[in-house]
């Protein structure tokens, strides 16, 4: 397969429900109250850059469970190399089956449509030489807490393609992304703030399972119908710097995952903090209504 750059670009037809550029996003900026953001499933866009022999930090679009849809734009002859990863999803160009999960050509004038996710929630649609918008503090990544990076794409937007690298494309010998989990298990660090709830409410949280809420979003994993959370101490905290991961508990004493555009402080204690890798990646792909259990790491 050719590669990509010179003068080509992606045109957004359809841009779905919410489809944003991410990256591996902007870490090391907290002190200047920046968040992290990045894409939510950190493997899965790992993989769709692999699949293209993109570097890693390469940009590419997040989908959320309604897809998107884009025309190739170039001179006659042309095209692009792409790949979508992620959440499982019909893949078609100009109305014709092709392969998710695989690098695909797409023709200068042809149309790419990711379609809606038959599980998971988010798809990643990478293209060979990335998407090369401007960046905004090292990243091209949008925050949609803080509005830093690209806005949103809306239907007309054009996307310039990056000059490809040197690596080839790769194709099937990548590994795959793991399945949408059916049960999310997140492993849970101690603190800093653990000591503010009640041994009973902190064996609770152990034994018993709660619920992806609707109200998820990037900005937190929010959970429902498990047991709150009750304080053993009274009054309140100061604002506190937060991390990925972090899981903070609000008044109402339902856990809050903090994910990649998480406000980098905030003033609700934190009962402890999941490790960044496959937890939160597969923290992205639940789904409104998957069981999810905290287990005990390092306590």
């Amino acid at each position: 397969m050719s590669g990509t750059g010179g003068g080509l670009w992606m045109e957004v037809l359809r841009p779905g429900a919410l489809t944003t550029l991410q990256d591996q996003g902007r870490p090391g900026h907290a002190h200047l109250g920046v968040p992290r953001s990045g894409a939510l499933d950190a493997e899965a866009l790992a993989l769709a850059n692999r699949l293209l022999g993109n570097r890693p930090d390469t940009a590419a679009l997040e989908t959320t469970l309604d897809g998107t849809a884009l025309r190739a734009c170039g001179p006659p002859g042309s095209g692009v190399v792409v790949a979508v990863t992620g959440a499982p999803c019909p893949v078609r160009v100009s109305g014709r089956p092709v392969a998710w999960g695989e690098p695909v050509r797409i023709p200068a004038g042809a149309e790419l449509d990711v379609g809606r996710a038959a599980s998971g929630v988010r798809s990643y649609v990478a293209v060979r030489g990335g998407f090369a918008v401007r960046p905004v503090l090292g990243s091209r990544s949008t925050d949609v807490l803080s509005g830093l990076g690209p806005p949103l794409p809306e239907a007309g937007t054009l996307l310039p393609v990056g000059p490809a690298g040197p690596d080839p494309v790769r194709g099937a010998d990548a590994l795959r992304v793991p399945a949408p989990p059916a049960e999310l298990v997140l492993p849970l660090r101690p603190g800093p703030r653990a000591d503010w709830f009640s041994p009973a409410s902190l064996a609770a949280l152990w034994r018993s399972p709660y619920r992806v809420s609707p109200e998820s979003n990037r900005i937190g994993l929010r959970t429902e119908a498990g047991p709150r959370l009750l304080r053993s101490c009274g009054g309140e905290l100061p604002s506190e710097g937060m991390v990925l991961g972090a899981v903070q508990v609000p008044p109402d004493g339902l856990p809050v995952v903090f994910l990649a555009d998480h406000p980098v402080t905030g003033g609700y204690p934190v009962v402890g903090v999941v490790p960044p890798g496959p937890a939160l990646d597969a923290a992205a792909q639940a789904r409104p209504g998957v069981p999810v259990r905290f287990t005990a790491a390092g306590w």
